[in-house]
């Protein structure tokens, strides 16, 4: 289940970044928290044009944490919400996953599908 709060910050402006760890150490990505969806099952889908050392680093450890905040969400003690979410990671190249988000984002080669092991609010 995702909290609502998540969601919420999901529609807004701010920034998610995606933190892997590959054979080289860890790497951090970015996109736009409103960029990504929410599976039937769950899941988070985000939609990867690049994303290749993410995607080396995915095969070789597929444990991920994101960041996702916004100043527009009413957050734990004021303006400004945050979660800090860790989960497993796989990147989809075809099937319902990818179509879903091929619809909107023409650019898109691949679609980074999370499932959550946890979702908490930082602030």
């Amino acid at each position: 289940m995702i909290p609502e709060t998540l969601q919420e910050i999901m529609t807004k402006d701010g920034v998610a970044a995606i933190a892997t760890l590959g054979e080289n150490g860890p790497h951090l990505v970015n996109t736009w928290n409103s960029y990504i969806r929410i599976s039937d099952d769950g899941r988070l889908l985000i939609p990867a044009g690049y994303m290749h050392k993410t995607e080396a680093n995915i095969a070789h450890n597929p444990n991920v944490l994101i960041t996702m905040s916004t100043s527009k969400v009413q957050g734990l003690h004021g303006p400004g919400a945050g979660f800090l979410i860790k989960g497993k990671a796989e990147f989809i190249t075809s099937g319902p996953d990818f179509d879903l988000l091929k619809k909107t984002f023409s650019w898109l080669r691949a679609t980074l599908a999370v499932t959550i092991e946890s979702a908490d609010q930082t602030w």
